[in-house]
């Protein structure tokens, strides 16, 4: 007679979930020495001050330091580590369409969840930016415009999980949707470069950034690369242990 051959456990944990509550603290801590270099250490840059009174976004401002240069030091990092998490989930995509396994649609949900985390943070960063560089709270600059594309895409993603009861079917299809997601990224990053008319500045062609704003830049890179990766970790560990007890209780079931 023939045992019925047991299923195989999601795993409980890997050695990288070990060190992601370090590393979300070492980037919450490096973030923060970041907030603080933005305000205290880095130089204000040609135009960054008011002289005298200027109307901006029909407010009186006098002799008020723009906050678009702060921000620029916090809506860069966050931008670039949003295509970074996008980058993993579309990766883990195709894993999936690949070979059909179920770890890799985790892998890539996980990914969509930190993307969408740091790409409301890049919108919301990028609002204040344009309300006080442009004196507006929205323009439709060809960046912005593909990036507000792309969080809708996002979006989408979720929706269409949320919609789709069928595991595997679901699965397929929000792999689709996160490639799609995937392939605008490099639309945002050179839409500036391919569109010269859009008023959104493409800093690292340009120039013009000091060794302080430099350092102050990577500073606040590294802490939330630090922090989108603890997310990650501590997201993923949590799903697969909840899909561990999960299968554990079918099993009981059986």
């Amino acid at each position: 007679m023939c045992m019925a051959k047991e299923a195989k456990l999601p795993e409980a944990g890997q050695w990288p979930d070990r060190i992601a509550p370090w590393a979300l603290l070492a980037g919450a801590i490096l973030s923060t020495i970041g907030f603080l270099m933005a305000f205290l250490y880095a130089g204000p840059v040609n135009g960054a001050a008011v002289n005298g009174v200027e109307m901006i976004g029909g407010t009186m401002v006098s002799s008020k330091l723009l906050l678009s240069q702060k921000i620029f030091y916090f809506h860069m990092p966050v931008a670039i580590v949003s295509f970074i998490a996008l980058a993993f989930a579309g990766y883990y995509s195709i894993r999936f369409l690949m070979t059909r396994q179920a770890r890799f649609d985790t892998c890539a949900k996980v990914g969509m969840e930190i993307a969408l985390v740091f790409v409301i943070c890049t919108m919301v960063t990028g609002d204040l930016w344009t309300r006080f560089e442009w004196g507006v709270w929205w323009t439709w600059d060809p960046r912005l415009t593909t990036y507000l594309i792309l969080m809708l895409v996002i979006i989408a993603y979720f929706v269409l999980r949320n919609a789709i009861d069928e595991p595997e079917r679901r699965a397929a299809y929000a792999a689709v949707i996160s490639i799609i997601a995937l392939i605008d990224v490099p639309i945002c990053y050179m839409v500036t470069r391919l569109i010269p008319s859009s008023i959104h500045p493409v800093v690292l062609r340009e120039g013009g950034m000091t060794a302080d704003m430099g350092m102050t830049v990577g500073v606040c890179m590294i802490g939330l690369l630090l922090v989108g990766f603890g997310l990650y970790r501590m997201r993923f560990r949590q799903v697969r242990l909840a899909q561990r007890m999960q299968a554990m209780k079918d099993q009981i079931e059986d």
